[in-house]
């Protein structure tokens, strides 16, 4: 008894309307996290967002992909069931209600309903009942007589807008079959396999031909969601399914060749249109064919959609230069890669990879924006500092968009595994009336570039900046630049050789504590050594020092070279102080060389995305018909009508009743009762 009383309360539950509604309302929330958060991205990226503390907590409740989510597949489940035993429970009572008149109504029920009333009829039985008959079929109304005892009369039971029921049953087999959709798109036999271990995520990153079988799927599959790039030239016959913190491997029953990709842009750089030109080769019948799917025009081939999802590179050629930045000797290297590779280069006794990760043919930069936050940031200096060296700030208000040309992205990584992302530009870039190579760096994905400026010299070029870098960071040089700036702080005035043996041992010191981390170390100096009234001052002298040996410097490098001493002006001042600036900057730069990209060959990817859904039609069904159903509840307004004929007694008494109170209610029962008055009377 107890069991059994156990079991109705839980028929009971199930096909309550409250508890329809309840796993309606968790789906609708559900509904909103899966549409506001990014799904089914790379764990990394979510681990970037929400940080090590949300990160478990969001994956232990399944919302990095909730439409798959145990909890989401067993809510829709528990709906499909609900729903179900609701419409199998009030169905037929509702059915027998749309068929019924209910022509069993009494005379004195008639009389109580709230919009009744009684007519004066003359005319024998048959004439009245066929005149009220005519007027309701004329006001589209079904109705059936029920004649009664002689002195009962005749009751005609009429209705209109039954069918506002089927609107319940529209609506909840609307519920049913959408729910149905969702879980065949949650592909229920997956998440089998994966739970009783025969399949298995894949967290490796390997060539997809080295993938194991327990992380593919086959053709088959039933519901499948997945992503894949091809290079311009290149096929593919697999996606990528992004799953948890891996993916699986998807076979397809086609190959995709890419034969070109198209892409327009706005003046702003974003892109305006692009579209890729492929071949699908069935892989059974060997059938091909040729087609141009664009963003929003999905090519359906063997029930799966193709879109056009994005676009990347396919793995442009570079030729490129190394230029070393912490070793006073060292000499350019040339350095040949492409996009998606890696390579190794040598940087003193460690061995360094490089992995080419993205080429952009053209950007477009606000370069009004050029603050101090756009150097890569040293140590904290002194305001005195930071004044002489000139910030580069600019007004942020104002904007000047400009495309500045290629860009390639790379990491560097070294034999413990860690690694710092660069970001260079291929074409100078003028800020501040100056022209600089930009190389940005990050430490993790999650942080903005900043950037390393490396300045050009008169004619353009990288080389003077090197050699003079070069020249300041070598020891064996110090005495003799030390001596040179002596030289020409004392000309032109007298002085013994006492000062001018205090000014080269100045020199060659600043030289020697700005070669250990730039300005950082002649700051910690000052702070250290200098009362804090003479700090100012103390800066000042250090800077005009260090600006003076590289002067110098620049004259010696020239005058190995054989070139004419250069001339003492404004430019060669700016060109030395950008060029302190990098040097400094280069001990924060986290990389032993700056890579200068010299030429490159592009190769264009398309981003597609394939998707097999066989309950999206289902769900499109279920959505008309819930839509049709709320309709049909909400505009659909059920009328009967009762009129009985009293010959007898020369009186018509007529009842109306309806499915929901409103004013037009009244309005049309006056009408009705007006109607027939006029066609109940004698001649009418």
């Amino acid at each position: 008894m107890a069991q059994q009383s156990t079991a109705r309360a839980f028929y009971d539950l199930l096909s309550s309307m409250r508890f329809a509604i309840s796993l309606l309302t968790v789906l609708a929330v559900a509904s909103v996290v899966g549409t506001v958060l990014k799904q089914a991205e790379p764990y990394p990226n979510y681990l970037a967002q929400f940080g090590a503390f949300w990160f478990p907590v969001f994956e232990t409740l399944g919302l990095y992909d909730v439409y798959h989510a145990a909890w989401f597949l067993l809510i829709l489940a528990f709906l499909v069931l609900s729903t179900s035993i609701c419409v199998l429970r009030n169905g037929p009572a509702m059915l027998r209600e749309m068929r019924s008149f209910r022509e069993q109504v009494t005379e004195r029920s008639l009389q109580h309903m709230p919009l009744h009333a009684e007519l004066a009829c003359s005319g024998t039985a048959e004439t009245v009942t066929s005149r009220v008959t005519a007027y309701l079929q004329q006001s589209g109304y079904r109705f059936r007589e029920q004649p009664r005892s002689s002195d009962a009369g005749t009751l005609i039971a009429a209705k209109a807008g039954s069918y506002h029921r089927a609107g319940y049953l529209l609506a909840h087999c609307g519920i049913v079959i959408i729910c149905i959709g969702g879980l065949l798109d949650g592909n229920i036999p997956l998440k089998l396999l994966q739970l009783t271990g025969q399949k298995v995520i894949e967290t490796r990153d390997v060539p997809q031909s080295q993938v194991p079988p327990q992380s593919r799927l086959s053709p088959s599959n039933l519901s499948f969601r997945g992503n894949i790039n091809i290079p311009e030239g290149s096929s593919a016959n697999v996606v990528f399914m992004n799953v948890a913190d891996g993916y699986l491997v998807q076979d397809l029953p086609f190959t995709i060749a890419l034969n070109r990709f198209h892409i327009e842009h706005y003046s702003t750089g974003q892109p305006r249109d692009f579209a890729s030109d492929i071949t699908v080769i069935d892989r059974e019948t060997g059938e091909s064919l040729e087609h141009t799917i664009r963003v929003n025009h999905p090519l359906i081939y063997r029930g799966v959609a193709i879109y056009q999802a994005s676009f990347a590179d396919g793995g442009t050629r570079m030729q490129m230069r190394g230029w070393p930045l912490l070793v006073p000797k060292g000499t350019p290297f040339d350095l040949a890669g492409a996009v998606n590779k890696s390579t190794s280069v040598k940087a003193g006794d460690a061995e360094i990879r490089v992995e080419l990760n993205d080429f952009r043919p053209f950007n477009v930069e606000d370069l009004a924006s050029n603050d101090s936050s756009s150097r890569v940031d040293t140590a904290s200096v002194s305001k005195k500092v930071l004044d002489q060296l000139g910030s580069g700030a600019a007004d942020p208000s104002a904007k000047d968009l400009r495309n500045v040309g290629p860009s390639f992205q790379y990491r560097l990584r070294d034999a413990q595994g860690q690694a710092r992302e660069f970001s260079n530009y291929m074409l100078p870039l003028q800020l501040d009336g100056a022209w600089y190579l930009m190389s940005g760096v990050r430490a993790s994905p999650n942080e903005g570039f900043r950037y390393l400026r490396l300045p050009l010299d008169a004619e353009g070029r990288i080389d003077s900046h090197m050699q003079l870098r070069s020249l300041l960071l070598d020891e064996k040089l110090w005495p003799e630049l030390g001596r040179r700036f002596a030289r020409s702080a004392a000309s032109g005035s007298p002085s013994s050789s006492t000062l001018r043996e205090r000014l080269a041992e100045s020199a060659e010191r600043v030289l020697q504590m700005f070669a250990v981390r730039g300005f950082e170390t002649v700051v910690q100096f000052i702070e250290k050594g200098v009362p804090e009234a003479e700090r100012e001052k103390a800066a000042d002298v250090y800077i005009r020092i260090l600006e003076g040996v590289a002067l110098e410097a620049l004259q010696l490098a020239r005058s190995r070279a054989r070139q004419a001493p250069l001339a003492d002006d404004e430019q060669a001042q700016r060109f030395i102080r950008d060029s302190l600036i990098s040097i400094s900057d280069s001990f924060a730069y986290g990389a032993p060389f700056y890579l200068q990209l010299l030429q490159y060959e592009e190769v264009k990817a398309s981003g597609l995305q394939l998707t097999r859904s066989p309950g999206k039609n289902i769900v499109y069904g279920g959505s008309l018909l819930l839509v049709l159903g709320v309709f049909a509840m909400l505009y659909i307004r059920e009328r009967r009508l009762w009129v009985l004929v009293r010959a007898d007694r020369g009186t018509l008494l007529m009842a109306m009743a309806t499915n929901r109170q409103t004013l037009e209610n009244e309005r049309e029962f006056e009408q009705h009762r007006a109607a027939l008055a006029a066609a109940v009377k004698s001649g009418a």
